[in-house]
This record gives structure tokens, C-alpha cells and sequence, in this order.
């Protein structure tokens, strides 16, 4: 982000830049996360032969370039396009694309607290990014609410703001697995005893991992759905639930089977 960058790039950085002037030796470029400006000589452009370089680069182009050389006291920056890997470029774009709907998040905290977008990021920017990665931290803050921000040192006014613009302007995709448990008891508080074993099944899932809903298909068949942000993770807590409620099912005296549903 553009207020917390260090002024120069590193030699092998990837950057974004915006090309700006084509010239018969290459191109001259605005590094877009870096307010400077840099050339990419016609020889770091393509391995091929270039008949005519605006068949490779053209003004108003955004490309992902790699630092080759930074002169900070002469202001020069040399760049090139041609070994940036595809998977290189893709990655790059991704994570430019994040860090921009970030800043974009913070710039509306930072308006309806009535602070600069400085201070927003001094003190709640910062400690995201550190613990979360800062665009993770506003998804994070949508499936935990304000203690995943309050526990890193967050002010709580702070973290009630972020919340409410991470909920109103995100949406952070989930998957969902699901199984089905088949529970039998002969004891007369049947009914009782299988309510309370998936009461606790769900207390005692302390993680904030995933979602769990329970429902019945048709008794003695209840379906144990897990809604989480990956399959590992819906998986891990899919298996731990269902162990729990058949583990409580046996020290009643009953049986339980647990099936993973396709």
C-alpha cells in the first residue's frame, strides 16, 4: 500500500507499472506501488526478435515487471518483462489486486472514524497485517467478529468500524461437507439423550474453523453439515463432531455409525 512501502524496490522485486512512453530502445514506466519511474530496455522486453516493440508494449499498458538494478542516487531503475514467469505475473496481479481492495477497506474505515488513513493503519493496519496479512485480516474479521481485532491490540471502537465494512463490503466464499450419523438406543429417554449429544457435540467444538447444523433426515438418520473457509478444515471439523456425538451416543448404552456424504 502505497502508505507504508519503502521508497525504492528491491533488486528482484515484481512490480506493477504503467507504461507511459514506447520509444525505438523501450519503454519508460511509473511503478504503481512505488510512485517512481523506471526503463525497460528493448532487450529485457522479449527472448524473440522484436520487429516493432508495440507489438509487445503499448502506453496505458499495465504490466508486471522484474527489478534488475535500482540507483537510487541517480533515480534510475532498470527493469525487465521478458523473466517475469507466467505463474510469476498471475501470482503478482492477485496480490497487487488484494492489496488494493485492502487500502479501499481501510480508506472507508478511516472516513467514518473521521482519522487519516495513517492512523487507521498505525493502529489497526499494522497489527492485521503482522498477524493476519491485512486483506486476510478483514476476512478473518468477517467470520470472527471484532475479538480477532481486539485481541491483537485493536481499540475496540476500531475494530466495531472494521467489522461493520468488512461485513457490509465482503464476501468471504465457503465450502461445505457434510455426513450422515445413523443413532439407535433402546434407553426411554432416547429422544433426550440424541438432542443432547449433538448439543454438545457442537459446545465442545471450540474452533472457529467452520459452521455446524444438524438436521433430520428420517430417525434414527441425522445429517451433520460443516460449513467452513477450506476442506481441510470442514473435514477436520466434520470428523471431530461426529466422533463426539457417537462417543456420547455409546455412554448412553447406544449405537452410532457415521457415513461422509459425496
Amino acid at each position: 500500500m502505497a502508505f507504508k512501502k519503502p521508497d525504492w524496490p528491491e533488486v528482484g522485486d515484481l512490480v506493477i507499472a504503467t507504461v507511459e512512453e514506447v520509444t525505438d530502445y523501450g519503454a519508460y514506466v511509473k511503478l504503481d506501488e512505488f510512485d517512481k519511474k523506471g526503463l525497460l530496455h528493448i532487450s529485457e522486453i522479449s527472448s524473440s526478435w522484436i520487429r516493432n516493440i508495440r507489438d509487445f508494449i503499448r502506453e496505458g499498458q499495465k504490466v508486471v515487471l522484474k527489478v534488475l538494478r535500482v540507483d537510487a542516487e541517480k533515480g534510475h531503475i532498470d527493469l525487465s518483462l521478458r523473466r517475469v514467469t507466467k505463474r510469476e505475473r498471475i501470482e503478482k496481479i492477485m496480490v497487487w489486486k488484494t492489496d488494493r481492495k485492502a487500502e479501499t477497506l481501510l480508506r472507508s474505515v478511516a472516513e467514518k472514524m473521521g482519522l487519516s488513513i495513517e492512523e487507521v493503519y498505525e493502529k489497526a493496519g499494522a497489527p492485521m497485517e503482522k498477524e493476519y496479512g491485512l486483506y486476510e485480516g478483514f476476512e478473518r474479521v468477517v467470520k470472527d467478529g471484532a475479538s480477532a481485532l481486539t485481541k491483537i491490540g485493536v481499540p475496540e471502537d476500531l475494530a466495531a468500524v472494521i467489522v461493520e465494512i468488512a461485513k457490509e463490503r465482503m464476501h468471504v466464499p465457503m465450502v461445505k461437507v457434510k455426513g450422515v450419523v445413523e443413532l439407535r438406543t433402546t434407553n426411554s429417554q432416547g429422544v433426550k439423550i440424541i438432542k443432547e449429544a449433538f448439543l454438545n457435540a457442537k459446545k465442545a467444538e471450540k474452533s472457529r474453523e467452520g459452521k455446524v447444523r444438524f438436521y433430520v433426515i428420517a430417525a434414527p438418520k441425522y445429517c451433520i453439515e460443516v460449513m467452513a473457509e477450506n476442506y481441510k478444515s470442514a473435514e477436520a471439523v466434520l470428523q471431530r463432531v461426529s466422533e463426539n456425538v457417537i462417543s456420547s451416543i455409546d455412554k448412553a448404552g447406544g449405537q452410532g455409525v457415521f457415513r461422509r456424504e459425496k
